[in-house]
């Protein structure tokens, strides 16, 4: 999964605001009082649009991802940016780390593409872990709504300069998995597309049972906020950022 999208993920999110992304999630693990953490983990970083502005702003970063073909484009972004955050090829519900960090983060739907409580569960025990203590899990999801009500059973096309995408979806409302078989039409050098189909799959987690299973695997002050705000998410939110601290020692 990812390795051909990688090649034109950032195309296909060149409308997202990583600036703000970026200052809202060092909001959140850093709070209005504390300091900021010196090291942090990023699961599921991608091609490290985030990873390198938290780089730049003084953080000792370790980027996680499954996808090889992402931590290359990773890489090759943190060389143009300058800065020199650790790539790690890795699955976050294994997230191993040589040094406990500060803060444990999973952007940008990371955590809807564990489709199982079983998956969910080991991701958030082996942040635990990995987290000193008082350090914090900060990380977003697509709320149910926005997998169920708005993507749905939906068909979506777009076309970008190069680049055109078709994408269906299916959706299983027992299970709550949502299936993306996703064709991809990609203008090479010569004029011709070459076309590659991807299929992903996410699950549309409820707040309820996120904030049971932090619980349950031992995390405290557990919030929850809307889309890129401070306030408690609303009905219509289509992003929902969660926030959990692992105890103090005694």
């Amino acid at each position: 999964m990812y390795d051909d999208f990688a090649g034109v993920y950032d195309a296909l999110m060149d409308d997202y605001d990583y600036d703000t992304w970026a200052a809202h999630y060092l909001h959140l693990i850093s709070g209005e009082d504390a300091a900021r953490p010196a090291r942090v983990a990023e699961c599921a970083c991608g091609t490290g649009s985030l990873t390198v502005r938290f780089a730049r702003e003084g953080l000792n970063v370790v980027g996680v991802d499954l996808s090889r073909s992402m931590l290359r484009h990773a890489e090759e972004k943190a060389r143009q940016w300058g800065v020199a955050p650790v790539f790690v090829c890795q699955d976050m519900r294994k997230l191993t780390l040589p040094r406990r960090v500060g803060a444990v983060l999973a952007t940008c739907d990371g955590v809807n593409y564990l489709t199982s409580e079983s998956d969910v569960r080991a991701f958030l025990r082996a942040a635990f872990a990995a987290l000193l203590p008082g350090g914090k899990l900060c990380f977003d999801c697509s709320s149910r709504h926005k997998l169920e009500d708005v993507m749905g059973d939906a068909f979506f096309g777009e076309e970008r300069d190069g680049l055109a995408v078709l994408w269906q979806n299916h959706l299983n409302a027992q299970t709550h998995v949502i299936t993306m078989d996703v064709t991809f039409f990609v203008r090479e050098e010569d004029g011709r597309y070459r076309r590659f189909r991807e299929e992903h799959r996410q699950r549309a987690h409820s707040e309820q049972e996120l904030r049971q299973w932090l619980a349950q695997e031992g995390f405290e002050d557990i919030q929850t906020y809307g889309e890129m705000r401070l306030d408690a998410p609303k009905q219509d939110d289509l992003r929902i950022h969660y926030v959990a601290r692992k105890p103090q020692l005694p």
